[in-house]
């Protein structure tokens, strides 16, 4: 379910906050949404799950329990190189993006309004 524009430009602030609060804790993160896989990747990966999953019917075809047992290796590499390749980078939206930089005590003002909505939403309900 896509957020709704009331929500990415909340998500926006929060990120901007975060940004300002601790500025070398957002660049770690951001930095670690981007070590992400790619299209060439996956297909490697695919192509070694299908190769593994052959290679292990081969190996009980035959009665050779090498292949079998190499063919399942295989198959759980091709997996994981899937999964890695498959996580989409999140969006990347901070403070450094637009050149603005909040101060530590602008950003608890955010947190406090943000609370105060959350609060007043569970109080409606």
């Amino acid at each position: 379910m896509p957020l709704s524009e009331h929500e990415q430009r909340l998500l926006e602030q929060m990120e901007r906050a975060l940004y300002a609060e601790d500025p070398k804790f957002a660049s770690s993160l951001r930095e670690a949404s981007g070590r992400r896989g790619s299209p060439r990747r996956m297909a490697l990966g695919v192509l070694g799950f299908l190769v593994g999953l052959s290679l292990l019917v081969t190996g009980v075809a035959v009665s050779q329990e090498i292949v079998g047992v190499i063919g399942f290796v295989l198959m759980l590499g091709g997996a994981f190189l899937t999964y890695r390749a498959m996580r989409a980078p999140a969006a990347q939206t901070t403070a450094e993006d637009d050149g603005s930089k909040k101060s530590a005590k602008s950003s608890d003002g955010f947190m406090n309004r943000v609370e105060d909505r959350w609060n007043r939403r569970r109080d409606e309900q």
